[in-house]
């Protein structure tokens, strides 16, 4: 007999998440972190009402792409080009201190336990782990606080999506020691075509869609077509390039933010669609995904260092990577503290790694854990640090209101 649990789990998640998100708000925490907790306690881990889905899954992804289109619709491209050099340099820096504290954190606890060969890999594969950057959560953050489209919000959001990229090619390195039969060359050259076929395709796609807007203007069949392009561009993205689905949304999204009267119509029609069903099922997914069994005093002791280390190399990393492009130590500490958040990249991650054979299903919880804590105090720490910098710039003004008086 089918089951129609499904509806039931949607009611519960889409009702909680907006009821938390709200309770969020009274409390000036931003509203992401309401619906994130709504996983963690209706989840497994606390009192086991909601359960993963083949649905909710697909579902959540779907939820991340819209996401992520968004915030590509919602990119400013002159910013992002002008940002572009201090991005590099902020995700490169960003991912070498966190691959090479991951290791470290991992080598120390468990070096004597397990043979050389693999400590070393499944070390490597932690550092990995600890590389990504889940945007998304920053994105609905900033996009809060009206901040998405400055020189921060895109140097955050650009160094998110070379940190991705630099992390496939980190983790296709490793995962080849474990996989006989896999080309690393051939895999680095399919990442290359993926930025060539962007490339074309946005040349094309772009001229198409401002051919559409003259003609049609703002019409509900030009949106449906910028969902079909969405998704195609992250089908063809994850299956034939191994590039993360979210990366090719992003990018579909930045084609046509450009494509100036058409953008904002777009956007408001697929922010009803996911910000009413499929965004609220991707955040409450992530605390759903979340269970927490059988932790001995040493993996709670490694999880503790983990989440530390987690937390600390984002902000000295991408914060440093920051303080070299120029930006205000204020700003560099804003960007180190958005690229805290791990989210769904990272648990995407760890799922290929416990797949490869690269970590246990004993540790399987410890990172699962850092991810969710990261994702849940970045939003916090996020929009304190940006209070801080708004009160330190109208301080000297209040200052000299106080002498003039």
């Amino acid at each position: 007999m089918e089951s129609y649990d499904f509806l039931l789990f949607v009611t519960i998640i889409l009702l909680s998440t907006k009821i938390f998100s709200l309770l969020s708000q009274k409390v000036n925490m931003p509203q992401v972190v309401g619906a994130l907790l709504v996983g963690v306690l209706l989840g497994p881990s606390c009192l086991n009402i909601l359960h993963e889905t083949d649905f909710l899954t697909k579902s959540a992804e779907i939820g991340v792409i819209f996401l992520m289109f968004l915030a590509g619709l919602d990119t400013d491209f002159d910013d992002l080009k002008a940002t572009g050099k201090s991005a590099l340099i902020i995700a490169f820096v960003g991912v070498l201190i966190p691959l090479g504290s991951g290791f470290l954190t991992y080598f120390l606890f468990f070096h004597g336990e397990r043979p050389d060969t693999m400590i070393f890999l499944e070390s490597a594969f932690v550092g990995i782990v600890l590389t990504a950057t889940s945007v998304s959560i920053t994105v609905e953050t900033l996009r809060e606080m009206g901040k998405l489209k400055g020189k921060m919000g895109t140097s955050i959001l650009g160094a998110a999506i070379i940190d991705d990229i630099l992390g496939i090619i980190a983790l296709t390195v490793i995962t080849s020691f474990t996989v006989p039969g896999v080309e690393i060359m051939l895999v680095l050259l399919k990442i290359f075509l993926f930025f060539v076929f962007i490339a074309v395709c946005g040349f094309f796609v772009f001229r198409l869609f401002r051919k559409l807007e003259i003609v049609y203007g703002t019409k509900r069949r030009v949106a449906i077509y910028a969902v079909v392009f969405c998704l195609l561009l992250s089908y063809i993205s994850e299956v034939y390039f191994g590039v993360a689905d979210i990366t090719g949304a992003y990018f579909a999204g930045l084609i046509l933010c450009n494509v100036t009267e058409t953008k904002s119509y777009i956007a408001s029609k697929i922010n009803i669609t996911s910000y009413m069903f499929f965004t609220p099922i991707f955040f409450a997914s992530i605390g759903i995904k979340t269970v927490i069994t059988g932790m001995s005093q040493e993996l709670i002791l490694f999880t503790l260092a983990l989440l530390i280390v987690a937390i600390l190399s984002k902000i000295v990393g991408c914060g440093l990577g920051a303080k070299i492009c120029g930006f205000s130590n204020m700003d560099s500490l804003a960007i180190g503290v958005g690229m805290i958040s791990r989210g769904e990249v990272a648990l995407i991650v760890a799922q290929k790694g416990e797949q490869a054979g690269l970590i246990s299903s004993t540790l399987f919880p410890a990172i699962v854990l850092v991810v969710i804590v990261t994702t849940l105090i970045t939003p916090i720490l996020l929009k304190a640090v940006v209070y801080m910098k708004e009160q330190k710039r109208w301080m000297p003004l209040r200052q000299g209101d106080g002498k003039d008086a």
